[in-house]
């Protein structure tokens, strides 16, 4: 089992940052790719950053590339998203998760992750 606590959300203006982060407990030695979704209410929960477990590889939705940074620090058991030059249109809430089994990070499907975050709420006001 793996728990998942996101924080660092809030409201911020159209061009501005935030820095996003996940904590994870349990079983840490699992977590070897984790990765950013995002849901806005009546749709579907999309992919927006991925990690490895060593750093070495990411991999970003096209709508955030360029804008958006994943990282982790394992000795923290934390993984990050900063977010650059944020857009109204980047409203939503933010969900951490993990893969724990054939972890891949080009894989943008929510069912290849085993464990969620509770989710934090990013509000872009233009």
């Amino acid at each position: 089992q793996v728990q998942l606590v996101e924080s660092g959300g809030g409201l911020v203006q159209a061009g501005g940052s935030l820095r996003l982060s996940c904590a994870a407990s349990g079983r840490t030695s699992s977590t070897y790719v984790m990765g950013w979704f995002r849901q806005a209410p009546g749709k579907e929960r999309e992919f927006v950053a991925a990690i490895s477990w060593s750093g070495g590889n990411t991999y970003y939705a096209d709508s955030v590339k360029g804008r958006f940074t994943i990282s982790r620090d394992n000795a923290k058991n934390t993984v990050y998203l900063q977010m650059n030059t944020l857009k109204p249109e980047d409203t939503d809430v933010y969900y951490c998760a993990v893969q724990t089994r054939f972890p891949i990070v080009t894989n943008t499907n929510t069912r290849k992750y085993d464990y969620w975050g509770q989710g934090t709420q990013v509000t872009v006001s233009s």
